[in-house]
């Protein structure tokens, strides 16, 4: 057997900024046998100049295309948006391949849910694969198990320029389609113990890290499935945004004031031409546990941030980095066998210390560690 055939087959869909980069990491590992598919000759060019990897045109809205492309893969990787994925993980069912994701889509993630059912033994369906939902999840639910019994969680996450030189403060640095469901679709939370939604863009909230001042309000899809694992167990959980401040201010003006809202495919298109895409970014990631260990009252925190670098020798923004890692970093874990092994599975299923330890999870484990105080307790009425 060859040393190209002894590697791990996948196939990941979509040939994008995001695909690229997870295609990339996949094969510098020296583990995966890697095919990358899309309907852009354009792109799978593009990806064929970067990373020595098989290239397969194929419209993910045939089924059939699906089915051929995933014969003897073992995994599947959607980096497609997320309303493409319900049909590639029906195609992943029907194939026999574990399927994993990037969707911060609620409704999405209960479709592949629903797919997950059929899998067979050894066949799983993991979506919410990225950095939120996805890593924030798995660092949350560990600062969690430190308690013996929990009070609030939240999680704050922000994909942020480093240079913001407009009124948004804010470049396009991910999927513009996923950038306005989150703001503009409910929000899940718990408070005073009970699952609820919230509205997006509400919840503003202002504070610091190593003197840089910031805001976070409400997004929707962060939490992954962490308010039906934490349901019961914590009084309150909620997930916000990060960005700098004056940016969420705009944002209500566009999308209540002008009602953009409801016009979706319109706002996508004023800001891919308005607001121009950056690879000089930050990954801002914490969370903030208050409970009780021993008979105390007691918080616990973690902040880190991820900056833009080069990634198997090709300069990658953050937010590349940190969402081929974990991806990347799930699917060799399932490889290894240190995740469940059928059905859907859930970001908080992963050990972070096994996350942190994988061959892929050095961006996370070597992060910047924030030490300054982490006051998201001062909303703004």
């Amino acid at each position: 057997m060859t040393k190209q055939n002894s590697r791990y087959p996948v196939l990941v869909l979509g040939a994008g900024k995001i695909g690229s980069g997870i295609a990339r990491r996949l094969h510098h590992s020296g583990v995966y046998d890697v095919l990358i598919g899309d309907i852009s000759d354009e792109a799978l060019a593009g990806v064929a100049t970067e990373v020595p990897v098989a290239t397969k045109r194929i419209d993910v809205a045939n089924h059939d295309e699906l089915l051929a492309a995933m014969k003897d893969r073992k995994a599947v990787v959607s980096a497609c948006s997320f309303t493409q994925n319900p049909g590639i993980a029906r195609a992943a069912l029907a194939a026999g391949a574990s399927y994993f994701d990037l969707t911060e889509d609620i409704a999405t993630t209960n479709a592949v849910r629903e797919v997950a059912a059929e899998a067979a033994e050894g066949q799983i369906f993991m979506p919410q694969c990225g950095l939120a939902p996805g890593f924030i999840g798995i660092l949350a639910h560990d600062l969690c198990k430190r308690f013996d019994k929990l009070d609030r969680v939240k999680m704050r996450v922000g994909a942020l320029p480093l240079y913001p030189a407009n009124m948004l403060k804010y470049n396009l640095t991910w999927s513009t389609d996923g950038l306005i469901n989150e703001y503009c679709n409910p929000c899940q939370a718990i408070r005073d113990g009970r699952m609820l939604e919230l509205q997006p863009l509400e919840g503003l909230e202002r504070f610091a890290l190593d003197g840089v001042d910031y805001e976070a309000f409400n997004t929707s899809g962060g939490l992954g499935t962490l308010c039906e694992t934490l349901e019961g167990r914590v009084v309150d959980l909620d997930y916000k945004t990060v960005r700098y401040k004056g940016h969420q201010y705009l944002m209500m003006f566009l999308l209540e004031s002008l009602r953009f809202r409801d016009r979706r495919d319109l706002l996508k298109e004023l800001m891919e031409k308005c607001i121009p895409c950056t690879s000089q970014d930050v990954v801002l990631v914490f969370s903030t546990v208050t409970g009780w260990i021993n008979g105390r009252y007691e918080q616990v925190a973690d902040a880190r941030k991820i900056y833009h670098a080069d990634m198997d020798g090709q300069h990658s923004s953050s937010i590349q980095i940190t969402t081929a890692t974990s991806v990347c970093a799930v699917l060799d874990l399932f490889r290894l066998g240190k995740l469940p092994t059928r059905g859907f599975v859930r970001q908080e299923d992963v050990g972070l210390q096994d996350f942190l330890d994988n061959q892929f999870g050095a961006p996370y484990r070597t992060a910047t560690q924030v030490h300054s105080p982490v006051a998201t307790d001062l909303p703004l009425m």
